[in-house]
């Protein structure tokens, strides 16, 4: 090879490696700037009372989230619920028997428009269609919008873990006579199985923030309540309304509303890579 060449096309490669570490070192010094903001002003206000007494009156000292926090479990609870059959079970479909057809391709492309569609969007969506015809705000209508941003996220990680499956499992289950259904359920499903709860913990962690999809549906509740045929206090929506309010009280406590979810998020990804990081080996 040509000396001049290789210490062109050395030159070249070090210069690659060189601007992917300065631009990783920026997202990393940004993620850690942001961090260390939201845990500085998060913290302060993170006592007992965050987490027993509900959200405070305008202008009223003390309060806590504590009708924000189980509302948002609740409905979050019910998505997991609705979206992780739904989607698990389309993206058995899809690898499994969608794989040619007008069927599958059609169900993809709808898929991908879904995962691109901004929440707000699904959130007027699910207002036109649940809200405004019985004239009122509820929990199911906010747990309804959250399962239509999390099933798409769920069927694309489902399908592909399961393409990653080799034909050869397949095969030697089918030579065992397992009809198809069989083979799709108890053996590539099962090789897959990390993949797919890490794709349902990930859908997971992303609808815990969600703020526009539910202040078309689930609005909030000033006040403690377990009914999810009423509007429910959640808390994204509460970190929305107090950080743009006058009273530092309602401030403080949006910060630490933040810190909760960013921490939820977190403790959501740790899991997901340190309990179910096993690939499915080819």
């Amino acid at each position: 090879m040509d000396a001049s060449l290789y210490r062109r096309r050395k030159l070249i490669n070090q210069i690659g490696i060189g601007a992917s570490m300065l631009a990783m070192a920026i997202g990393l010094a940004a993620l850690l700037w942001i961090l260390a903001v939201l845990v500085g002003k998060g913290i302060g206000g993170l006592d007992l009372n965050v987490f027993t007494q509900s959200t405070p009156a305008p202008g009223s000292d003390g309060g806590g989230l504590a009708n924000a926090i189980v509302g948002s479990l609740m409905m979050l609870g019910f998505t997991t619920l609705v979206a992780t059959p739904l989607g698990i079970l389309a993206g058995v479909y899809l690898a499994e028997y969608g794989q040619s057809g007008w069927f599958g391709e059609t169900t993809r492309f709808v898929t991908d428009i879904m995962l691109s569609a901004p929440s707000i969007v699904i959130g007027l969506f699910v207002y036109a269609i649940a809200v405004d015809p019985v004239n009122h705000f509820s929990g199911w209508a906010g747990s309804l919008a959250l399962s239509l941003i999390a099933v798409p996220v769920i069927l694309r990680t489902t399908e592909n873990m399961l393409r990653l499956v080799p034909g050869s499992l397949r095969e030697a289950a089918f030579a065992l006579g397992a009809p198809r259904w069989r083979v799709a359920t108890m053996v590539t499903l099962r090789a897959a199985r990390s993949g797919v709860v890490t794709g349902v913990l990930l859908a997971l962690a992303r609808i815990s923030g969600e703020t526009a999809p539910l202040l078309f549906t689930a609005l909030n509740n000033q006040f403690f309540s377990t009914d999810m045929a009423k509007p429910m206090a959640n808390l994204p929506v509460v970190i929305f309304q107090f950080a743009m309010s006058p009273y530092d009280n309602w401030i403080r406590l949006a910060w630490t509303g933040a810190l909760l979810i960013t921490a939820a998020v977190l403790v959501l990804n740790i899991v997901a890579r340190i309990f179910f990081r096993d690939k499915v080996q080819s």
